[in-house]
């Protein structure tokens, strides 16, 4: 079905305003859905997005906005003003009395969710479904920023681990489980993929990367595999060329935080072993000389820091070449800001019109966006898509 640009806008705000405040509705609401059946389950492989534990009970992952078709994260928060409902097998939204969703379908269940790689490794806890031909890799699920006391602040990763680990049966993968993952989802449709984990120290880091990389080439059978390789900082510049060598096209080293000195206080594993916020910059910029033009990303934790030092830095890092992101800072479980709040709705609709303006300033496209980024549905996603006219049809179930 048609529908005029300005509903399609409407209903990428609806998405923003669900994204940031969650859906309350009650823990069993899914019972006989098809959870892990038919329907694709949420797998806490890095970090869980709810505000409520919920070890025993599976959630779906994705739903679909009605109009326009946006992909929406379920995120369970039952202080939310959005309430999911249900009348036999229809689901539904309501925001006070007002029914603002007719009908919310669910994403379906991939198929290699149901396989196993040869050594009996379930694929579901290897390589997420993130939509739109993306798969997200995510070899370690514990970082080692713990053990030091210098956590991310906004991080629940080790949390994650400790809840939904065990349960879950989520563990460090080796990488001929990651290959064979990848060249079963790369006969369906799948074309890109991001591999990401906690901080491991550098020399580590590298080497299994580029294991993975062979593994995944081995396997595919594709010299060229479309990947990105999500890696902090390095003390050492010259190992950034072995990610390319490996066969990485992308590549991703995330700031969070542009304001030094909140750098300094959200992010102090980040700050003092990876040579200080500096040395990510200088990072960024051999990253860009290595890969290319927007072929390096930055993610950023939209809603901690003020939004015009936000905007400042991303346009900056545009400016240079790297695809700096918008994250929408939604507080997790068990992360050390567990009970704050992020800026309400206009607040992150703003910084996403303001960095839609400056990706098309700088002539940043949807598909570079998408080679880039982990998740291809965010709501800065869908406004590029939609001034593109981009048909992602092909993508869909």
């Amino acid at each position: 079905m048609a529908y005029a640009k300005e509903q399609l806008l409407d209903s990428i705000y609806l998405k923003n305003e669900i994204q940031v405040e969650g859906l309350s509705f009650d823990e069993n609401i899914f019972q006989g859905a098809g959870i892990s059946k038919t329907l694709g389950e949420n797998v806490n492989a890095l970090f869980t997005c709810d505000r409520h534990a919920h070890k025993e009970i599976e959630f779906p992952a994705i739903f679909y906005l009605p109009v326009g078709g946006y992909r929406v994260h379920i995120r369970w928060n039952n202080q939310s003003p959005f309430h999911l409902e249900r009348e036999g097998d229809r689901f539904f939204i309501v925001k006070g009395k007002e029914v603002v969703v007719e009908d919310v379908s669910f994403a379906k269940r991939p198929g290699y969710y149901a396989k196993q790689t040869s050594d009996g490794a379930d694929m579901r806890t290897i390589a997420q479904d993130y939509g739109y031909g993306n798969l997200f890799i995510v070899y370690s699920n514990e970082c080692c920023l713990k053990d030091k006391g210098k956590d991310c602040l906004f991080c629940n990763i080790n949390a994650t681990k400790a809840l939904y680990g065990e349960e879950q049966n989520i563990q460090w993968k080796n990488a001929n489980q990651i290959g064979e993952t990848v060249a079963e989802c790369y006969k369906n449709k799948y074309s890109h993929l991001t591999v990401s984990g906690g901080f491991v120290p550098e020399r580590r880091e590298v080497d299994y990367y580029v294991d993975i990389a062979e593994a995944i080439q081995e396997h595919t059978g594709q010299e060229s595999f479309n990947g990105t390789a999500c890696v902090g900082a390095p003390n050492d510049l010259n190992s950034i060329d072995l990610y390319k060598e490996a066969g990485f096209s992308t590549i991703a080293t995330n700031m969070e935080i542009w304001n030094s000195k909140l750098f300094e206080v959200i992010c102090p594993g980040k700050s003092e072993l990876c040579g200080g916020q500096k040395n990510w910059l200088e990072t960024l910029k051999h990253e860009v000389e290595v890969f290319g033009k927007f072929k390096v990303r930055s993610t950023f934790v939209s809603g901690i820091e003020p939004k015009e030092s936000l905007l400042e830095g991303m346009e900056i890092l545009v400016s240079k070449g790297v695809i700096a992101l918008p994250s929408q800072w939604y507080v997790n479980y068990g992360s050390a800001l567990e009970g704050h709040r992020t800026p309400d709705p206009e607040w992150h609709w703003e910084v996403f019109e303001r960095v839609h303006a400056i990706y098309q300033k700088y002539g940043v496209t949807w598909e570079q966006l998408r080679n880039a980024t982990a998740e291809p549905d965010l709501v800065i996603h869908d406004l590029l898509r939609l001034s593109e006219g981009v048909d992602v049809n092909d993508f869909l179930e």
